[in-house]
């Protein structure tokens, strides 16, 4: 008697550099999102980051966040942390500091990049970022990039929840 197994799927390489984004993310010390970031270009991976704060200085999982709240041009108050170094961030540092171009990349992230990181994306030369889902904060960053040329795709359209944003 034969059984009726579907035949594996392999991911397609977005899927599969997410997931590895996904894993990254579980090195994370900020507990507020938990992110990890890939630079990958030519389906090679090149760098990764996760949140966390500058070397040498505590964790939000030890010490507890830093937070600040930010009043936006909508006069809308949002919160952030601001003890920590974000994925993104993380990832371009180090590339600069193994001495990887990341020029012509594809960034891999948990949620649209803030405007710092896009920014900073922008400058890398990266040509496409990818993301999980989108940021609450995220429309300055979504302008940018379009303005920039850089192509900006979502596994889901659905805006990343978390605690005090």
């Amino acid at each position: 008697m034969s059984e009726n197994k579907s035949p594996y799927v392999r991911p397609s390489w977005d899927e599969y550099f997410m997931e590895v984004a996904r894993t990254i993310a579980k090195r994370a010390t900020c507990d507020r999102g938990r992110s990890g970031c890939v630079i990958a270009r030519d389906r090679q991976l090149l760098v990764t980051g996760y949140v966390g704060s500058p070397k040498g200085l505590p964790h939000c999982d030890d010490v507890g966040h830093l937070m600040k709240k930010v009043i936006h041009d909508d006069d809308s108050i949002s919160q952030h942390c601001m003890r920590t170094v974000h994925a993104e961030q993380n990832a371009i540092c180090q590339a600069a500091k193994l001495g990887v171009s990341i020029d012509g990349a594809t960034v891999y992230c948990k949620m649209t990049p803030c405007r710092t990181c896009a920014m900073l994306i922008i400058n890398s030369g990266i040509v496409r970022v990818v993301c999980e889902k989108k940021y609450h904060q995220g429309a300055e960053s979504e302008g940018m990039f379009k303005q920039a040329g850089i192509s900006l795709e979502y596994f889901e359209e659905e805006v990343e929840k978390y605690e005090n944003q």
